[in-house]
């Protein structure tokens, strides 16, 4: 059976050799949006909308540092529990940056991916989303992934659901199932292998994000709010990375 981690070190050679700047994945929780805008006596929005500048800039810097996939943890599962003006809020902001953002995607070769369960969210945004995904599934460009609607709890049990059923069906023998397997069934699936999982705002966890994926991932966690993150900042983590001696349970 395989382990965790000799599943990680298969998919380091299946998808082909670190990048320049020493890592090919790298996802980010982006936090203190909020608390950007009340150090400055705004509302809340206006952290936000910061924010979707930071994602601007931090997504322009990893392809120029050669990062293959950039994936941003955008709305949880659990940010329902917001007041519902603020959803709404995010759910125009996500909506503007697709519509303002789509074309240079497209030009700069991005493939825009979606993890999650977004189908949850309205219709038309959905829609919005399945043609920006499709518009950029041919690139062969670097990925940028967004977590929509995400939770990793949620996506292993209904990772494990999808097991499940294959089972029943006898495509699979429960005793044969392992850390591949589960690998497959997860949103990322056809994601590199996480190296480096940045949060930013001095909070340090996880908060239900690509917890199985970070199993063998670096963390690092600075005191930048995200709204003031940007190419210098993803630098200070990627040269914080290469000092990392990444040993996969080994010496």
């Amino acid at each position: 059976m395989a382990t965790q981690a000799s599943t990680r070190a298969a998919g380091d050679l299946a998808h082909g050799s670190v990048s320049a700047c020493g890592a090919r994945h790298v996802a980010i929780i982006m936090d203190g949006n909020g608390r950007w805008a009340k150090k400055r006596l705004l509302p809340r929005f206006a952290g936000h909308k910061a924010g979707v500048e930071a994602v601007r800039r931090t997504a322009r810097a990893a392809r120029e540092m050669g990062l293959e996939c950039l994936t941003l943890y955008a709305f949880s599962s659990e940010n329902w529990k917001r007041p519902a003006s603020e959803i709404a809020d995010l759910m125009g902001l996500l909506r503007r940056f697709i519509e303002a953002d789509l074309d240079e995607l497209a030009a700069e070769d991005v493939q825009l991916r979606v993890i999650g369960n977004y189908q949850a969210l309205e219709p038309a945004l959905v829609a919005l989303i399945d043609d920006a995904v499709a518009r950029t599934a041919a690139n062969g460009g670097p990925i940028l992934a967004i977590a929509l609607n995400y939770g990793s709890q949620d996506e292993m049990v209904r990772a494990v659901q999808r097991i499940a059923a294959q089972a029943a069906a006898g495509s699979i023998a429960p005793d044969a199932i392992d850390a591949s397997d589960v690998d497959a069934a997860l949103d990322t699936a056809d994601l590199p292998p996480l190296d480096l999982l940045i949060r930013t705002s001095g909070e340090q966890r996880l908060s239900n994000f690509l917890l199985w994926q970070a199993a063998y991932a670096e963390l690092y966690f600075t005191d930048t709010l995200w709204p003031d993150f940007d190419g210098t900042a993803l630098r200070q983590a990627l040269d914080a990375f290469r000092t990392r001696d990444r040993r996969y349970g080994g010496l």
